[in-house]
């Protein structure tokens, strides 16, 4: 193996480059008709599958800075998106939910990610997909072992 970088052929460069690629297109999409940012749009649809997370909870499950996910929370509850309550047993944990209209937006937007996907993918094979999505998983899998 030859210990040169080429940083165009090293993985978590691809794999960075390939995602910010993808979060980008589909952002510009929902931003400008929805006015919503990436990482607000990341909160929307956590508590969107997993209603009743506190802020360091949607935190824990996409991977994002706390700092982040508190801006967007913030904006998110000052644009009606979210609501906030406070734990009875414990008044400093707040738990979030999607408003109505943060509902709405949730759903509109899930259209749009899951045709972008749709496009995105029309010219890969369901067997290619298959592959790309086993090795994903082991490459996430070994990932989470090196950094134990």
């Amino acid at each position: 193996m030859n210990d040169d970088l080429i940083l165009e052929k090293f993985l978590p460069y691809r794999l960075s480059i390939t995602s910010h690629t993808v979060s980008t297109n589909i952002a510009r999409v929902y931003e400008k008709r929805f006015g919503v940012s990436i990482p607000e749009w990341r909160v929307i649809a956590v508590l969107g599958r997993y209603p009743g997370l506190s802020a360091v909870e949607v935190a824990d499950r996409t991977l994002m800075d706390k700092v982040a996910v508190s801006r967007a929370v913030t904006k998110l509850i000052k644009n009606g998106r979210i609501d906030r309550e406070f734990a009875d047993a414990d008044r400093r944990r707040s738990i979030l939910n999607l408003s109505e209209q943060g509902r709405e937006v949730h759903n509109e937007i899930a259209r749009l990610a899951l045709q972008f996907e749709r496009e995105l993918l029309q010219d890969i094979s369901a067997q290619d997909y298959d592959t790309f999505s086993t090795v994903l998983e082991q490459l996430l899998d070994k990932a989470r072992q090196l950094g134990n």
